[in-house]
């Protein structure tokens, strides 16, 4: 389990999380939402260690993060989608997957079957340099690239962000598969509200910087919910 308690991060004299707490379990999907700017993303960099907290700890399986450099969450199992992509535009496909050879030991770094299950357009791609690629299939390449590090939690940060609604569906059920077949635990953040209803098993709702709403998915549909989610 990822819990994060009552963190708090600051971008110099401007505070972005509040006190934060929540958690993310294995075999569960946790779906983040609010609205632009509410430290959805800045949540995410803290999980990862991009920012550090300003006051709380993260915890993952039971060892704190507090302190601990990006690369080595991703040793702890910590896999990392990010808003926009991020994906190596002059590497070819093959070379973006195998970027993801970093926090694994040598006999690991192999490209796992699954990824071209989920995937198939990757590997009729692999020659291809990935700026080459249209977004929805830059974003199957951001996932498949984090996979490849044998994440124990998958964490997203708007992966259907400028998507055309056929990858949408593709990347939903690829996340449902991962849950269901791996029992890993996804920690995503999203704007898309029907995305998180079809999928997310636990939803939390954030404004200005904290919590306001937590439950099961089907909660998003009650007014308390909508009034956090709306303009």
């Amino acid at each position: 389990m990822l819990t994060v308690e009552n963190a708090s991060l600051h971008y110099g004299a401007a505070q972005a999380l509040r006190g934060i707490s929540l958690s993310a379990e294995m075999g569960r999907i946790t779906c983040v939402l609010g609205r632009n700017g509410v430290g959805k993303s800045s949540l995410l960099r803290a999980v990862t260690g991009q920012h550090p907290l300003s006051s709380g700890s993260v915890s993952f399986n039971g060892v704190a993060l507090n302190g601990m450099a990006p690369y080595n969450r991703a040793k702890q199992g910590i896999g990392y989608v990010p808003q926009g992509r991020e994906i190596f535009p002059l590497l070819t496909v093959k070379d973006n997957l195998e970027s993801g050879y970093a926090p694994l030991r040598r006999a690991d770094r192999s490209i796992p079957d699954d990824i071209f299950s989920l995937f198939p357009v990757l590997q009729t791609m692999l020659g291809r340099r990935g700026g080459d690629l249209s977004g929805g299939q830059q974003q199957q390449l951001a996932i498949g690239r984090a996979l490849v590090t044998r994440p124990k939690i998958l964490v997203l940060d708007e992966p259907t962000e400028g998507i055309q609604p056929s990858i949408i569906k593709d990347i939903g059920r690829a996340i449902k598969y991962l849950r269901d077949s791996t029992g890993m635990a996804i920690l995503l953040v999203e704007q898309y509200l029907d995305f998180c209803r079809e999928l997310a098993d636990h939803v939390y709702i954030m404004d200005r910087g904290e919590i306001v709403h937590e439950g099961p998915a089907e909660t998003l549909d009650t007014p308390e919910a909508r009034r956090h989610l709306t303009a």
